[in-house]
């Protein structure tokens, strides 16, 4: 079920950093008639610091309804706080998520041992099928492969976001995990060589704007296509650099709104894209073959 071009989907906004509601349900239903295979609700690309409770339990709702079984709905519902992790886990439950994006607690640095109880406390409170994130370079957290075979062994716990770049990890994570784990690449530049090893998708950033493209990249990388999925890969290297260019999600919203597809907003303390990095994400849009609107003048 977890599987595939799955999307860390952006939070439309408006200039005064409002939820754009109108812009979200047309955002879900570009990336179901593109392809994605799910949608991931208020993670780190949606703006999670700064979401609200009450704003997650619309958002997820928004999209349970929108997607009505054509696509699947994953909540973000992480915390440093395993108290706030359980509330967040049963509020995407309850407002129908197919399951949560559960992100290894950050800047309070538990120990392996930590994560363990931190994640087997929140199944312990909760139904819901449970992703494991981990992204060391923003929570100075590193769920290792050992810890995450060993959460594997809670029925609930059924995928893996590594966004530690590179084959080296999926390779172990397969081995100590066999098939208790869907294992899905958090890093666009190396989810092409983390489904060749053995990787059954991605949560991607780059598939906010490419969804088909992505999807292609998926198709053909966890086929084993090596050649084939190497040309797909090619044309979205250079979005893979561009959306980075500035902290993410900055730029991935720059250009959603250039694309036509949600406004300009973003909360503190991020702020919009520098004009300088400008030319060069749109740049990228062109090479990657992604029709822009006339700029307004």
């Amino acid at each position: 079920m977890f599987r595939g071009s799955m999307v860390a989907l952006a939070t439309p906004m408006d200039a005064a950093g409002a939820v754009d509601w109108r812009a979200w349900q047309g955002l879900l239903e570009f990336h179901i008639a593109n392809g994605t295979n799910g949608v991931v609700v208020a993670g780190t690309t949606g703006e999670s610091p700064t979401i609200t409770p009450a704003e997650l339990d619309r958002l997820v709702r928004s999209a349970v309804e929108v997607a009505d079984g054509r696509i699947v709905v994953i909540g973000g519902s992480g915390s440093h706080s395993t108290t706030h992790a359980i509330e967040l886990t049963r509020l995407v439950q309850s407002a129908g998520a197919d399951a949560a994006l559960i992100v290894t607690p950050y800047y309070n640095k538990p120990t392996q041992n930590g994560l363990k109880a931190h994640y087997a406390a929140i199944a312990d409170a909760t139904s819901l099928p449970i992703i494991l994130y981990n992204v060391p370079g923003r929570t100075a957290c590193d769920l290792l492969p050992e810890t995450a075979a060993a959460l594997s062994e809670i029925d609930q716990v059924v995928a893996f976001k590594e966004a530690v770049p590179g084959p080296d990890r999926v390779t172990r994570l397969r081995a100590l995990c066999g098939d208790n784990l869907q294992l899905l690449s958090g890093d666009d530049p190396t989810a092409r060589d983390f489904m060749l090893a053995g990787g059954d998708g991605v949560i991607s950033v780059t598939g906010n704007v490419a969804p088909a493209l992505m999807r292609s990249l998926c198709d053909l990388a966890t086929a084993g296509d090596a050649e084939a999925s190497a040309g797909v890969d090619k044309v979205l290297a250079g979005l893979n650099d561009a959306l980075f260019v500035e902290a993410s999600p900055i730029p991935v919203k720059w250009a959603l709104y250039r694309m036509g597809l949600m406004g300009p907003g973003i909360r503190l303390p991020l702020t919009p894209l520098a004009e300088p990095f400008h030319a060069t994400v749109e740049a990228a849009l062109n090479d990657a073959g992604i029709e822009l609107p006339p700029e307004a003048e």
